[in-house]
């Protein structure tokens, strides 16, 4: 599966459970650890829970499965692991703490991704 379908299936899955505030920042040019961050908030630590759960159910629908999921126990914060796409869903508190959004601006963040400045 391409980066680009990877992306639509995990942004879907998010959708599907009305995730708030999903935003994918195209980080190829500043990490090799990944290409595509996808971050979104829960509004609950249940509902971190089950949309972590959805994304996981989805990409293993799709023949991905993830390479490590963290903090599905807690719901706090969520990482998934699919190798070229990493999703952190987290609660709000949470995400406007660690604020990745701006951790991951060592250029400019757009609707499109990160665009190096």
């Amino acid at each position: 599966m391409k980066t680009d379908e990877l992306k639509k299936c995990v942004t879907d899955a998010l959708d599907d459970l009305k995730a708030v505030d999903v935003l994918d920042i195209d980080v190829h040019e500043v990490t090799s650890v990944t290409d595509i961050m996808i971050i979104a908030t829960g509004t609950s630590d249940r509902h971190a829970k089950s949309l972590a759960s959805h994304v996981i159910d989805s990409t293993k629908t799709a023949g991905i499965k993830p390479l490590g999921v963290e903090g599905l126990d807690q719901g706090d914060w969520v990482l998934i692991d699919l190798g070229d796409v990493v999703v952190h869903i987290m609660r709000q508190e949470v995400r406007d703490f660690y604020n990745l959004e701006k951790l991951w601006s060592m250029s400019e963040v757009t609707e499109e991704g990160i665009r190096a400045q």
